[in-house]
């Protein structure tokens, strides 16, 4: 039945989200995977082929789930930088794979089809915002759209309430999109 086997992928690919967020690409181990997904080693390898594919499923996956759950518009940047930030402050899983992916791959992750779709567009709707001079047009897209993630990967220090945080990754993204000023 096709129903089950997209259960099954999903289910796989929910436990290897897991799994590697908490042990990395090295640490991670298929029979883990298997035990949690409800579904055997075999499987897995049969679906994904090896681990390193797997990791790459599992980054396509929540490149795209990002884009769809939180799309980017020209017109509220600062507004998306928020909405960001709330995402990822409610899946830490998933700056842990991009650091992972980072730290073991050198980022191979973010060359990937998924990410560079998603980095293309992000980068394009910024133009757009500048073409419509709703951005700055003094900070390149693509160089405004690394400093807008960077801010949206920040965490709160212990003596910083979290919506102090988050207001301040707004102004942040805010006074970065209105820079006038040569840099």
């Amino acid at each position: 039945m096709p129903g089950d086997a997209a259960a099954t992928r999903r289910r796989i690919l929910d436990a290897a989200i897991a799994e590697f967020a908490e042990h990395g690409i090295a640490g991670a181990r298929v029979d883990r995977i298997a035990a949690a997904s409800g579904s055997n080693k075999a499987l897995i390898y049969k679906y994904y082929g090896n681990k390193d594919r797997l990791f790459d499923a599992v980054f396509d996956t929540i490149v795209v789930q990002t884009m769809n759950d939180v799309p980017i518009t020209a017109d509220d940047l600062p507004g998306y930088a928020g909405r960001l930030w709330d995402w990822y402050q409610a899946r830490p899983e998933l700056l842990r794979l991009g650091d992972w992916d980072a730290l073991e791959r050198g980022g191979s992750g973010m060359a990937a089809e998924a990410a560079r779709q998603a980095a293309a567009e992000k980068t394009e709707a910024i133009a757009e915002g500048q073409r419509r001079g709703l951005v700055a047009a003094s900070v390149p897209p693509a160089t405004l759209l690394g400093l807008l993630l960077a801010i949206c990967r920040t965490n709160p220090v212990a003596s910083v309430a979290r919506e102090t945080h988050r207001e301040a990754v707004v102004t942040a993204v805010r006074r970065i999109v209105t820079i006038t000023a040569k840099l």
